[in-house]
C-alpha cells in the first residue's frame, strides 16, 4: 500500500517537474499557457454554457498535450542525433505539426464558441449615431502612442522594468476602433485577428516579451474605449 502510493507520488513529482521544464524553457510554451488564462477568463466573463466550456478546454488540454510531446520529442532527437541529419529533421517537423493542428483546432473551437457572446457584446456597446472625423482617429492614435512613450520613459526605471509594444498597441487601437463602429461583427473580429497576429508575429521574431506585448495590446484597447466613452458623454 505504502510503496504503492510512493510510486504514484514519485510519478506525479517527475511529470510536475516535466510541466516545470516546459515551462521554464519553452516560449511557445509560456505563450500557450497565456493564451488559455485569458481564454478562461472570457469563458467565465461570457458565461459560456457547459458544453462551450468543455470544447474550450479539450482544446486547451491538446494544445499543452502536444506542445509537451514535441518538447520531448525534440530533446530525444538532439541527444540521440546531435549533428544534423534528415529524418532527424523529420521527426522534429512531424512533432511540430502536430502542434499546429492542435493550434488550427483550438482556434477553430474559440471562434465558434466566441463569436455570438462577442457578437452580442460589440452591439450593445456599438456607436452607430455617434459622428467621428478622421481627425479625431487620428488624435486617438497620437494619445495611444503618448500613453505608451509616458509609461516607458515615467514608470519603467528608464524603460527596464516595464516596456509596452508600440506596434501592439496602435494594432489593438485600430482593431478597436473598427469593432466600435463597424455594422458586422465579422469585421470587427478580423481586425482583432489581424492584431493578434501582429502580436505573434512581433513574439515569434523575439524582439520583445510576452509582457511588454500583452501590455501594449492592453493599452491600446483600454486607451480607445477610454476615450470614445468620454466623447460619449459630451
Amino acid at each position: 500500500m505504502n510503496d504503492g502510493f510512493r510510486k504514484w507520488r514519485r510519478s506525479f513529482r517527475y511529470a510536475y517537474e516535466g510541466i516545470k521544464y516546459a515551462l521554464d524553457t519553452q516560449r511557445n510554451m509560456k505563450f500557450h499557457f497565456c493564451v488559455a488564462f485569458l481564454v478562461l477568463l472570457a469563458a467565465l466573463f461570457f458565461q459560456l454554457p457547459k458544453t462551450d466550456i468543455l470544447f474550450i478546454l479539450l482544446a486547451v488540454t491538446l494544445m499543452i498535450v502536444t506542445e509537451l510531446i514535441n518538447t520531448a520529442v525534440e530533446k530525444t532527437v538532439d541527444l540521440a542525433m546531435p549533428d544534423r541529419h534528415p529524418l532527424a529533421k523529420i521527426a522534429k517537423d512531424v512533432a511540430a505539426a502536430s502542434v499546429l493542428v492542435s493550434a488550427g483546432f483550438a482556434v477553430i473551437v474559440g471562434m465558434i464558441v466566441f463569436y455570438e457572446p462577442i457578437d452580442v457584446l460589440l452591439r450593445r456597446s456599438r456607436l452607430d449615431e455617434t459622428q467621428i472625423s478622421a481627425g479625431t482617429i487620428w488624435v486617438l492614435l497620437a494619445l495611444v502612442v503618448l500613453t505608451v512613450i509616458v509609461i516607458e520613459t515615467r514608470f519603467s526605471d528608464k524603460g527596464k522594468l516595464v516596456r509596452p509594444s508600440l506596434l501592439t498597441a496602435i494594432a489593438f487601437a485600430i482593431a478597436t476602433v473598427m469593432a466600435i463602429f463597424v455594422s458586422q461583427t465579422i469585421v470587427a473580429l478580423l481586425a482583432y485577428t489581424m492584431a493578434v497576429i501582429i502580436f505573434v508575429m512581433l513574439y515569434d521574431k523575439k524582439t520583445r516579451p510576452f509582457p511588454a506585448l500583452f501590455l501594449g495590446a492592453l493599452i491600446g484597447v483600454a486607451v480607445t474605449i477610454l476615450a470614445f466613452s468620454c466623447l460619449n458623454m459630451l
